[in-house]
Order: structure tokens, then sequence, then C-alpha cells
């Protein structure tokens, strides 16, 4: 029952993570859209009262008239729309979520039996809770810390944009070193996104507070806080895609279980921000399909390094080994989890649906049990105690 309760739990944490998220990125993405859309007004009073840009839009049955002002308008409305809570929420439930189905179990999800590193192969789970949490919070301090120090007063933006490139890329590599494969794409999404909610916490909603403030007092706004909010609004709409993509990837162990499994989340997060360049330059009138290509053309790559290479049959027999026998180290090594009616603890059903206590089952698998099992990511921490041979004997078997 309580494993049970703990799944529809994590089910409906999941389903408002996903909303809220579906939210907070809508949102961004259409404010990027507006702003990169926006057109000089034609009117003369518009322009004599502050208007930057306007965009005429219809939607739903009805025009709408957005505009945005490039100094103070004469007077803010008391009911001002202001956008955080989603962010926050997104952030809460992903962490909330993260505990569940992480740090409960961390020497099943976290810990890397494989790693090269020594120390992080023998980690206990209490030490790979508190390594993960820290990854987290050095994430945000870097990048923040890279955005101050590098562009402070938004000059040199594009010097910072590769430099926040090459952290990524810092971030993939640790953390497939460190955590667990499916683990290490999270957290590395986790980071993105992590920072982009402490982007609107720390930077742009404070900012917004202040610059309401100095209007409503009379006063002049500091320019850097717009300044300020808008950088960290282009850094997380470049997040977006690569965060969204991290997230849904431990449904597919053949990226997180490769060798070169940070190659391939680095080229997949350089492709998803190429491709949203791509619509962030076409809101602003200019079609470039080079960067959607770009992005394409790194999925290819991408693709190709994950490519599992063909499995070698049994010098001794064309066949392989018997199903028989690949069957049976499935059951004892497998079935505990991988069952209808699971016996290991912490399990209401079998991960991701599938049930190796058919035999049906284990052969419609084949290729993703064999890719499991030859990268070491299953058995979980190996708790089952798989031996080499009998990896082997699932590697070569062929029919």
């Amino acid at each position: 029952m309580l494993s049970y309760l703990i799944d529809f739990s994590n089910f409906m944490l999941r389903w408002l993570h996903v909303i809220a998220a579906i939210a907070w990125i809508g949102e961004s993405i259409y404010f990027v859209m507006l702003d990169n859309g926006l057109k000089s007004p034609k009117d003369e009073n518009c322009r004599k009262k502050g208007v930057f840009g306007e965009m005429w839009a219809v939607h739903g049955g009805g025009f709408y008239h957005n505009q945005k002002y490039a100094t103070s308008p004469e007077k803010l409305p008391d009911d001002l729309h202001w956008s955080f809570w989603k962010a926050y929420t997104t952030w809460l439930s992903g962490f909330a979520l993260f505990i569940i189905l992480y740090m409960v179990n961390p020497g099943f999800y976290l810990v890397n039996p494989n790693s090269s590193w020594e120390w992080a192969a023998n980690m206990t789970g209490w030490q790979a809770n508190v390594l993960a949490l820290t990854f987290l919070l050095l994430g945000w301090v870097v990048y923040n810390e890279m955005c101050k120090r590098i562009s402070p007063n938004m000059e040199r933006d594009g010097l910072l944009s590769i430099g926040v490139a090459i952290m990524m890329v810092v971030v993939a590599y640790l953390s497939t070193q460190m955590f667990s494969g499916r683990a290490a794409f999270l957290l590395t999404g986790a980071v993105m996104a992590t920072a982009m909610s402490a982007n609107v916490f720390f930077w742009i909603i404070p900012g917004q507070r202040r610059i309401v403030k100095a209007m409503k007092a009379g006063e002049t706004p500091n320019p850097l806080d717009g300044k300020r909010g808008k950088q960290r609004s282009v850094h997380n709409t470049y997040f977006t895609l690569p965060v969204v993509l991290l997230m849904i990837s431990n449904h597919y162990s053949f990226a997180y279980s490769h060798a070169h499994a940070w190659v391939i989340m680095a080229l997949l997060i350089f492709a998803g921000a190429l491709i949203r360049q791509y619509f962030v330059l076409m809101h602003a009138g200019k079609i470039q399909p080079g960067y959607p290509a770009a992005g394409v053309l790194l999925i290819m790559v991408a693709f190709w390094i994950g490519m599992p290479a063909n499995q070698q049959a049994n010098a001794g027999s064309e066949s392989g080994p018997d199903i028989a026998d690949v069957q049976a180290v499935i059951e004892q090594r497998c079935v505990a989890c991988h069952a209808q009616s699971p016996t290991q603890p912490g399990f209401s059903a079998p991960p991701a649906g599938f049930a190796y206590d058919s035999l049906d089952q284990i052969v419609r698998q084949k290729e993703s049990i064999q890719q499991v099992v030859a990268s070491g990511y299953m058995p979980l921490g190996n708790m089952t105690n798989m031996t080499d041979e009998e990896r082997a004997l699932i590697g070569e078997w062929s029919e």
C-alpha cells in the first residue's frame, strides 16, 4: 500500500510539474515573441506617450493591441500583471519529484557504480544526496557569478553566452562521471532549470519591483534593472528546449547509458538552443534556416554516437545462448523489479511497464535489455549482483 501511495503521489506531483512548466514556458515564449515582434507605433500620440513598440494580433475571434513603453507610462494600474508563480511552482514541484524519485533511494538512482572515479563509484546514499544538492547549488552560483563578472552591464553578452555554453559542457561531463546516467541527465537539466527559476527570483522580479516603485514615486528607474531582467530572460528562453528534453530523457536509456553520454547530452543541449534561436529571430522578422539545420545536424551526430554497436554472436554457436539460459538470468537478476507484481520494496508496478516475468516481453525488449545490461546501468546499482559472465551471455544472445 505504501508503494502505491508513493507512486500515486509521484503521478499527481508530476502532473502539477508539467502543468506549471507548460504555463511558465508558454508565457515566456509568448513574451519573447511579443518583444521581438514589436513595431514602431504609427500613431503620433502613442509615440508622444512613450510607446516604444506595438503589435496587433488576432486570436480566438478577437483582436489584441499590445504596446510596450520605452519610458514610464503616464499611469500604472493597480492590477498590474506579474509573472513569477509559474516559475516558482515549476521548480518547487520538480525538486519535490527529485526527492521522491531519486533522493529517497540514492543508492539505486544517484550512485554511479561504474564511474571511472573511484570515490564516486563508492559513494554512500547520503553522500550522493549531499553531492546532488551541492551540484545544483554550485551550478547556480557559478552561472550567476559568470553573468555578474563577464557582462555586468550587459555589454558583453556574446562573450557571456560562450562562457555559459562551455559551462554546460563541463556540467554534462561532471554529472555523467559523478552520478548514474539517468540522474546525470536530470541533474544537468535541473542545473539549467534552477538557474531559470533563480533568475526570476533574484533578478527579474526584484528589478521589476524597483522599476515599478520608482515609477510610482515619480522617479527615473535604474536602466540596469531593465537590462538585467532582459539578459536573464533571454538566457531562460534558450534554456527552455534543452531543459524539456533532459527532463524527458529518463525514458530513453540509449542516451544516458552510453559511454559518451555527456557528449550526446551536450550536443542535444546545443541543438535545442540553436532551434530556439531560429524562432527568436523569426519573431523579429528574420528567417534564418541555418540555425535549425545546424540543430538537426547536431541531433544526427548525437544519433550516430549513440547508435548501438552490432551485437557479436557467440563464436561457438550461430544462434548464441539459448533463450532459456537468458531467461534464467533475467529471472534471477531483473524480475524482482521488472514483474507484474514486483517483490523489490519501493516498486508497486514494473518500471517503465516492462514485466520480464513474461517471456514474450523479454523477447520484445531484447535490444533495450542488452543495451542497459552491457552499459552496467541495469540492474540499478547492481543490487542483484549480476556477474560479468551473465552480462556477456545476454550480450551474445541473438535469437
